[in-house]
């Protein structure tokens, strides 16, 4: 157990420093709305401050509410996995980790709500005028930790026997 929390310590820093170190140089190198095309009708980078959650989820909200809100929420799901990680099998490694990389990405956006009171994205896919919301390093962590954490349950789920009804 001391292994995976040392992995678990260890993977969400670098997880967070890696966003927030990227974050910083597109807020040193971009004025806000700048956009640098990188790969012509897919990829951009560009500077935003997103106030909501995924998709502008809650971004009309008052400010005070979605402080409030999205910080909560956060901490209580860092608890939580937290929670998981220890009471979890420790030689289920896909687990661990998946869980490390949501806990990294949610520290890292929590950190910009606390510092702005929104999230600094600068990644824009898209493909001609149809645009994915612009994400970040710390988005992107928790996606893979989800899906990662979704193909682990379902392939425990396969491995269980059945029981008859």
């Amino acid at each position: 157990m001391k292994k995976n929390l040392l992995m678990f310590v260890l993977g969400a820093a670098v997880i967070i420093a890696l966003d927030q170190i990227t974050k910083s140089a597109v807020m040193a190198r971009f004025s806000l709305h700048e956009t640098l095309e990188i790969i012509p009708g897919l990829f951009n980078l560009v500077y935003v401050m997103n106030p909501g959650a995924a998709f502008g989820f809650l971004a009309d909200a008052s400010p005070t509410f979605r402080y409030i809100f999205f910080i909560g929420v956060t901490i209580l799901a860092a608890g939580l996995i937290v929670y998981y990680l220890v009471k979890s099998n420790p030689r289920n490694l896909m687990l661990a980790g998946s869980l490390t990389l949501i806990f990294g990405g949610a520290v890292g956006n929590l950190i910009d709500r606390i510092r702005f009171g929104a999230v600094v994205d600068f990644l824009d896919v898209y493909l001609g005028a149809s645009h994915w919301p612009a994400f970040n390093v710390a988005d992107s962590a928790i996606t893979v930790g989800a899906i990662l954490m979704i193909w682990e349950m379902l392939r425990n789920r396969k491995s269980q026997p059945t029981s008859p009804t």
